[in-house]
């Protein structure tokens, strides 16, 4: 069974900076993509970053140059580091990966983790 446990969401300033991680644990062959997505109240659940097993980027257009996204294939673990937060980007933020189980590619995802920006 694959579990993915995301932690470092919480509450913080406009203009500050949250560090999230996502680490996948459990009995697979390999992680393949990693990614973050959210979901605000009311809205969809949206893809903010993803990133490759080779490191490969990419950004939603509303993050760009604000977020980052990093990983540790060691640790089979994704981060996402947010700076210059703004209120839009309250939501609940989700960890996903492509983690490959006996020859085959699976979708998992994290229970979410709470992310409020407000003064």
């Amino acid at each position: 069974q694959v579990q993915l446990v995301e932690s470092g969401g919480g509450l913080v300033q406009p203009g500050g900076s949250l560090r999230l991680s996502c680490a996948a644990s459990g009995s697979f062959a390999g992680v393949n993509a990693m990614g973050w997505f959210r979901q605000a109240p009311g809205k969809e659940r949206e893809s903010v970053a993803r990133i490759t097993a080779g490191g490969n980027t990419y950004y939603a257009d509303s993050v760009k140059g604000r977020f980052t996204i990093s990983r540790d294939n060691a640790k089979n673990t994704v981060y996402l580091q947010m700076s210059s937060l703004k209120s839009e980007d309250t939501a609940v933020y989700y960890c996903g990966a492509v983690v490959v189980v006996a020859g085959y590619q699976y979708d998992y995802w994290g229970q979410g983790t709470q992310v409020t920006v407000s003064s």
